[in-house]
Order: C-alpha cells, then structure tokens, then sequence
C-alpha cells in the first residue's frame, strides 16, 4: 500500500473508535450514576493530559529521531504510535476492574498521559510524506471523518437496543482494532532537511503565534459543552439515540465535504480567511444548539456548520503549524497545537461547561460556548497572519 492509503486506513480506524467514545461515553458514565460535574471531570482527564503530554511525545519524537534513534522500531514516531494505540486499548479494557468514580478517573488520565503522542505524530508523518501539497491533506484525513460516522450510526443503532452499560465493550472493541490499523502507518520520519532552521522558542514567543495558539484555545473551550453533554442534552429532551447519533453523523457528513474541498479552498482564501469563517461559525452554532433543542430543524443546521468549526478550521491549523514551526521543531510544533489546543482549551472547556451546566443549565453553557468561538475570531483578526 502507498503511504496515503496507510495513513487514511490508521484515520478511518482511529476515528471509528473515536466515533464510539466521543459522544456516548457520557451516556455510559451517566449510566454508572455521575452527576454532570463527575462526569465532566472524567472527561476532562483526556484535555488535562494533552496539556503537556504531547509536547513531551514530541520532543521525544524529535530529540531521538534527528540523532538517528529508533530506526530498530522503524522510527522512533512509528514506535510511539503503536505504543499509544496499545495504551488506549489496554486502558480501557482495564475499566471492567474498576468500580470506584476516583479509579476510572485515575483510569482515564493515565491511558490518556500514554496515548497522547499518537495523533499529532500521525498529523507530521502525514505532512512530511506530503511535502509541500498540504492541500492534499484533507483527502487523506476525510477517511478518519468516514470512520467517525460509521463509529457513530453503529453505536447509536446499538444503544436503541442495548444498555449504555455496553458502550465500554464496544469503545474496547473498536480501540483494539485501532491498535492493529497503527502499525500500517508509515515508518520513516522526516527528512533532516539542509538547514536547521529556528528554534522552537524563536518561534513560540513571537505574537502571531501566541495569539493563533490563543485562538486555537478559545475554539476548544467552544466545543466543551458539546462533547460533554450534547447527548445528554438530547436524550432528556426526548430524542432517541439513534437520531442523536444521525445528529453527530450530519456534522461528520459536513466536515467531510469540506475535506474534500479543502485543496479548492486553500487555494483560493488565505489560511487566515478560513480561520476567520471557522471561528464566526462556531459564535453561531452553538447557541443556537442550545436556544433550539426543540426543534430538530435548527438542531440540523447547527451541525452543518462542523463543516468550519472542525473541517476547514483544523485543516487550516495543521496547515499553519506546518508554516509556523519548520524543519527540525515540525513534530514539537504539532504536538504543542495539540497540548495547548485540544489539551488546555479542551480541559477548561470541558470543567467550564461542567460548572455551568450545574449551576446555570444548557442553554447559557452553549451561549458561552457562542462567546469563546466570537473572542478566538477576534485574535485571529487582530494578530494572525498566515
């Protein structure tokens, strides 16, 4: 197989499992009889590990790539990937011995701490074996869209004739598969280009990248109260899970349509464009998630609008992570988009929306989430220029 068909088979298989975990583990844990705040803990324990576990991946990745190191295990990035894979299997199936609310937490942040190198080396590898045609990835990426959904529809036609207790037999399942799919990933490792290029500090501290890195944050946060409580929100106004999981579907369907679009796109709007586009959709759907539970028009609409606050939008952030952080501080750069990101902006999203769901209730959580996507536009409009 050619090292893109490898990379979308590890995408389609990552993200099927992802499609079983990200919206119905909620519903699993809120089976086991976690309030909202619980079960927002424990999924924050995921976002508080990505918060310096990637940067660490990253730097091992670099440190021991460039030196020559792993080339027994056919690349130290490749090594690493197939580590966490192993990791998010044998944590989960670790779950079936835990029974204590501090055990699943302590469960979630360790296999989380072992698995967060995974994903952002897979986003490098899959750049270097593209070069200069970023554009292309969003063809390869589509294939983890494509699992996300069928992940998805699956487990949701399931749940309407299963307990949610059931859902940690197919997280294992699927996270098992994933193992095996990691070790079709490409070995090599990027190429030791001509010139060292700058140094990860250089580039970390100037302003346009603190205040792109600044935005990434506040797109994560938007998102919290969705995949902490989306489903839960929809299960108790009465809709059955196997339309919860067609909801989730028709968001996936949408960012896939825009992977697919994507070379079109990055060649006719700057990355700043789209990233503007992207944050100006997120300040719409999600209050109008929450303003419009009862109506499943409106509930629609808001998903189609993935399509930016997910698809073009982190398309466009891979691609600027690979112009902001060059050469030798590539695997650092994407594994510190993925801490600062998904870790910190996904861990404070996630406790923020558990708090307010508790204490202010659904929709006011999903108009803060409005809020957060308005005030990441804005740092991209005053600073960003890529």
């Amino acid at each position: 197989m050619s090292a893109p068909v490898r990379l979308a088979a590890y995408y389609f298989f990552y993200f099927a499992y992802a499609g079983a975990f990200v919206p119905y583990f909620s519903l699993y844990l809120a089976a086991r009889g976690y309030g909202a705040a619980q079960i927002a803990l424990v999924l924050a324990m995921p976002q508080v590990a990505r918060i310096f576990a990637p940067a660490l991946w990253g730097w091992l990745a670099d440190a021991w790539e460039w030196r020559g190191g792993g080339a027994r295990f056919g690349g130290t990035r490749y090594a690493i990937v197939v580590f966490s894979a192993f990791a998010v299997f044998s944590g989960f199936a670790s779950l079936y011995a835990v029974e204590s609310y501090a055990g699943v937490a302590a469960v979630m942040f360790a296999l989380s701490v072992l698995a967060a190198g995974a994903l952002p080396l897979v986003e490098a590898i899959t750049l270097s074996v593209l070069g200069g045609r970023t554009g292309h990835y969003g063809p390869i990426r589509l294939w983890g869209s494509i699992g996300f959904i069928l992940g998805v529809l699956g487990v949701g036609a399931w749940l309407d004739r299963h307990p949610p207790a059931t859902i940690l037999d197919l997280v294992v399942a699927l996270a098992a598969v994933a193992w095996v799919a990691s070790f079709v990933v490409p070995h090599a490792g990027a190429p030791r280009p001509a010139q060292a290029g700058p140094g990860l500090a250089a580039v970390l501290w100037r302003g346009d990248v603190l205040a792109f890195f600044g935005a990434c944050v506040c797109m994560t946060m938007a998102h919290g109260a969705m995949y902490a409580f989306y489903s839960i929100y929809l299960d108790e106004a009465g809709y059955p899970k196997t339309l919860i999981g067609a909801l989730w579907t028709l968001g996936v369907v949408a960012e896939v349509i825009a992977f697919l679009w994507l070379p079109r796109l990055l060649r006719r709007f700057s990355l700043r464009a789209l990233l503007l586009a992207s944050f100006a959709c997120a300040a719409v759907r999600f209050p109008a998630t929450g303003w419009g539970v009862d109506s499943l028009a409106v509930l629609a609409a808001a998903q189609l609008l993935h399509a930016a606050t997910f698809g073009i939008y982190h398309a466009a952030c891979i691609a600027a992570v690979h112009r902001l952080f060059p050469g030798r501080i590539e695997a650092r750069g994407q594994a510190l988009y993925s801490s600062l990101a998904y870790g910190l902006g996904g861990a404070a999203g996630v406790l923020l929306a558990g708090w307010t769901w508790e204490t202010l209730g659904a929709v006011p959580s999903f108009a803060l989430s409005g809020l957060f996507g308005a005030l990441g536009g804005a740092l991209v409009a005053w600073k960003v220029r890529v």
